[in-house]
């Protein structure tokens, strides 16, 4: 993958997908071509100091391929239904299913690699651990729509007989960084927490209602969005095995150090106010997270993740107290 390479973003007006293209731009790569719904006027800033050759609708982008045939030579999807809570089923089938078996079955055609992502909300509770053994993968059971969307593209995928020169499906584990400030309610708990301290001084967490935890001792891996982009842009160089890998940092941390690490760095004293989590959420509610590693190092991938400590200090500082966007 060469600077002068043209490379295809889907989702590139998101949270995820504007950081990689503004990672790509300091990279040296401005041959982008952006895909995306652009009707969200409250994205516009995500990509307001980019450099790109294109911005095409992702309803038009199958027919914009089919007009420039051999321009790409990478493609990251990262577009996608996100909403947990939408229990429409039919919605994530045509925007996460449907839709990404078309990139890929143009990728398999033109011969351009793939580099997609999935999510770590296929584990459902985890019942099969959180290892991204592909064997397991069919037996996982996601907890809402969203997630099963992203395991049977999965399935469907390590079932292709036909497939891109090379492929990778990320499990995005609890992913918070700068250019989610569209997000609103499906923003990182980091965001909101921030918010909370600014609105109220203090910070909601959710009660435990499990035994073996304690009150704000849930534990999910949070992962700091620049590191998804060093790997996303890594395994496209790289290119080592196919297939799914995990993508957190492997180390699990609690509800509450994320809390008081937010008020350490604001140099604020802790407030803490736990609140029954929703009953609707309550029965499926994850108590632990935590992104098993070793096959993307084993891959090759030998770069530190930032720590929960380091990366909340690099948003807030750098990003949040200054209302700048990733750019």
């Amino acid at each position: 993958m060469g600077t002068e390479d043209v490379i295809a973003i889907t989702g590139a007006a998101g949270f995820i997908g504007s950081c990689l293209v503004a990672h790509l731009n300091h990279l040296g790569f401005e041959q982008l071509v952006l895909v995306d719904d652009f009707s969200d006027e409250k994205k516009v800033f995500n990509l307001r100091d980019s450099k790109y050759l294109y911005k095409v609708h992702r309803e038009q982008f199958a027919e914009w391929l089919k007009t420039h045939p051999d321009k790409i030579k990478a493609v990251f999807h990262l577009g996608a239904r996100t909403d947990t809570t939408d229990p429409d089923y039919e919605v994530f089938r045509t925007l996460n299913l449907e839709y990404s078996k078309g990139i890929w079955e143009y990728c398999v055609a033109h011969h351009v690699p793939l580099v997609y992502a999935s999510s770590a909300a296929t584990y459902g509770k985890g019942e099969q651990g959180y290892k991204d053994d592909e064997a397991l993968i069919p037996k996982l059971k996601p907890l809402n729509a969203y997630g099963i969307s992203k395991n049977e593209f999965d399935i469907w995928a390590l079932e292709q007989k036909h497939r891109p020169p090379f492929w990778a499906g990320l499990k995005f584990f609890n992913v918070y960084g700068p250019n989610e400030y569209h997000k609103g309610r499906m923003a990182s708990v980091m965001f909101h927490a921030y918010q909370q301290i600014k609105d109220r001084g203090y910070i909601r967490l959710f009660r435990s209602h499990n035994p073996e935890y304690k009150d704000g001792a849930q534990l999910r891996d949070f992962i700091y969005v620049k590191d998804l982009l060093s790997v996303m842009v890594w395994l496209m160089k790289q290119r080592p095995q196919n297939g799914i890998y995990n993508l957190g940092t492997g180390v699990a941390r609690t509800f509450n150090d994320l809390a008081n690490t937010l008020f350490s760095v604001l140099n604020i004293p802790g407030k803490i106010e736990y609140i029954d989590t929703p009953e609707d959420i309550r029965e499926n509610y994850q108590y632990y997270t935590e992104a098993d590693m070793s096959k993307l190092r084993e891959a090759g991938y030998d770069q530190p993740f930032f720590t929960l400590e380091q990366g909340i200090a690099d948003y807030l500082v750098r990003y949040l107290e200054l209302a700048r966007y990733y750019s």
